[in-house]
């Protein structure tokens, strides 16, 4: 344990349970932003990478088409 989670468990130890409460709802705050930037950070990279293969752009009939299909096999897996 570093020195500064030593502080901090002392802290809180000092601390009202609802103060412990609003504490951790802000570590967890902090927490899901960290996830949220480094989702981020992999899509930006997997954006690059895509793009970097240099493939045409889809057209929207071609979008169009696939969501059709994906559609029919959808309602033809439901139906067996």
């Amino acid at each position: 344990m570093t020195a500064i989670e030593a502080q901090l468990i002392e802290r809180l130890k000092t601390l009202p349970p609802a103060r412990v409460a609003e504490v951790m709802d802000f570590v967890e705050f902090l927490a899901s932003r960290e996830e949220r930037a480094a989702a981020a950070q992999r899509l930006t990279e997997g954006l690059a990478r895509l793009d970097a293969l240099g493939l045409p752009p889809v057209s929207d009939d071609e979008v169009a088409a696939e969501v059709q299909a994906a559609r029919r096999a959808r309602r033809a897996g439901q139906g067996a």
